[in-house]
């Protein structure tokens, strides 16, 4: 599918990390572009920056009605026609630790924004993609970022690698769902990547990440998850798979 002046993405997490990448990439491309981001985060900042076709709109991927009001922002832009869920946590716990048992709260947060979140979107999101004209056959182009903790889940990854699996289960269905409404669904599952979520760990610890990469060594950019989503949107035959995006890496026990 071609960006033109009148698509529309909206990106959730969409204020830094692998969102901010993919916002700057889209917009480049020419698309006009939501960033659905919590208020405390720095996508007000990214949208003025970006100029008049970026627009940001706080929402909690959770919230029905948060979400519905992105997806209402993006169709005054223009038609919407790729979303992009990059929002996300990553809250570690053992399922029997030193304290204790699990926090089940804990455990159900993390499901709740990762899986649950990304379902909330996808759905509304695709009600609205529904009423676009086709453009080469599809009306709208969803992907979902996954992880590859969800084959390879690590001590301490449960929440996490359970919620990423769920979006992994979610992809082909969702598909097949929705090929008949001319909708395109995939999942990127990212390995080791310079986000947010990686920034405050220590450069030993993070020079130990990188060599458990067999090529390249390095974390990956978010700039690389960026260019696989627009590959995604311009490959009309990518649909209801899940791309591992990882340098080979398959994740040791811890």
């Amino acid at each position: 599918m071609k960006i033109t002046d009148t698509t529309v993405a909206l990106i959730t997490g969409g204020g830094s990390g692998l969102g901010e990448a993919t916002a700057r990439r889209l917009n480049a491309e020419g698309a006009a572009v939501v960033l659905a981001d919590l208020a405390s985060s720095k996508a007000q900042s990214l949208a003025d920056e970006l100029g008049d076709r970026v627009r940001f709109v706080a929402a909690d991927v959770r919230d029905e009605a948060q979400v519905q009001t992105a997806v209402d922002a993006a169709r005054e832009l223009g038609d919407l026609r790729i979303v992009v869920n990059c929002a996300g946590v990553a809250t570690p716990g053992r399922i029997v630790g030193k304290r204790g048992a699990h926090d089940l709260e804990q455990f159900r947060t993390v499901v709740e924004i990762n899986l649950i979140g990304t379902f909330n979107v996808l759905r509304l999101a695709a009600a609205a993609m529904t009423e676009n004209e086709p453009v080469e056959g599809d009306r709208g182009v969803v992907v979902m970022t996954a992880s590859v903790a969800a084959f390879d889940g690590q001590v301490g990854q449960a929440a996490y690698a359970s919620s990423k699996g769920g979006v992994v289960g979610l992809t082909l269905t969702a598909a097949r769902d929705l090929a008949d409404r001319g909708i395109r669904v995939m999942t990127i599952a990212p390995g080791t990547f310079e986000t947010p979520m990686m920034a405050g760990l220590p450069n030993d610890v993070k020079s130990v990440l990188e060599a458990q990469v067999p090529h390249p060594s390095r974390l990956g950019r978010p700039e690389e998850y960026a260019q696989l989503v627009d590959s995604i949107v311009a490959n009309p035959m990518l649909n209801g798979e899940v791309i591992r995006l990882d340098g080979a890496l398959r994740m040791p026990p811890r």
